[in-house]
């Protein structure tokens, strides 16, 4: 006797057969808020943008009194902060890394977030482009284009107020032990000699 297809034992055996290929096509995890990538002058020269914003974000959150009245040099500290909570948790290239750096990262970006007006539900890109476009701005001498370029809805305090805040970087722990936690997991890597650590790839290059 012919085998009936409709039959419901046919339909359940052809599912369970296709599972394994569809578990294969799982598109990979994306961020939240959107992949970001770093802007051509985050790093001098050809050395790894997200290596330099790891040693950057750990100096900075570490010792805000470094940027007091300087707050160009705090919007790029900050930027690259944002640009971290994205790129360590859901690239690739650090997948080796400890848990722990995205936890302490993501409650690390509410005090940021908090303390300097940036709006939790923007994509991250946004962030990033107007940290570094008002920084540009504010070592050009311009701040009245770097207000222009922090405003609402990415930044919800405004110009005026969200400079004032970068002007004086309050002291912010969690995100301090965040980054800090960060740049000892990059040394560790290359205590271990991965070669995670030491790609040259441009900002964003744990992308998939």
């Amino acid at each position: 006797m012919a085998f009936d297809r409709s039959r419901p034992a046919f339909a359940l055996r052809a599912a369970l057969f296709c599972l394994p290929l569809l578990a294969g096509c799982t598109p990979p995890q994306q961020p939240p808020n959107g992949w970001a990538t770093l802007p051509n002058d985050a790093v001098v020269g050809a050395g790894d943008p997200v290596r330099a914003a790891m040693i950057n974000t750990a100096y900075v959150f570490g010792n805000p009194g470094s940027v007091a009245g300087r707050p160009d040099q705090a919007a790029r500290a900050v930027a690259n902060y944002t640009f971290l909570t994205v790129e360590l948790p859901y690239g690739p290239r650090w997948r080796g890394f400890n848990p722990n750096v995205s936890t302490e990262l993501g409650f690390g970006m509410r005090e940021v977030q908090a303390a300097f007006g940036i709006a939790p539900n923007v994509p991250t890109q946004a962030v990033v482009d107007g940290l570094y476009g008002a920084s540009r701005a504010l070592r050009a001498g311009d701040a009245a284009a770097a207000e222009r370029i922090l405003s609402p809805p990415v930044f919800t305090l405004g110009g005026a107020a969200t400079v004032q805040r970068l002007a004086a970087m309050p002291v912010l722990p969690r995100a301090a032990a965040g980054a800090n936690l960060a740049l000892q997991e990059m040394d560790r890597q290359d205590r271990l000699g991965s070669s995670r650590g030491n790609d040259g790839g441009g900002g964003g290059s744990g992308r998939p």
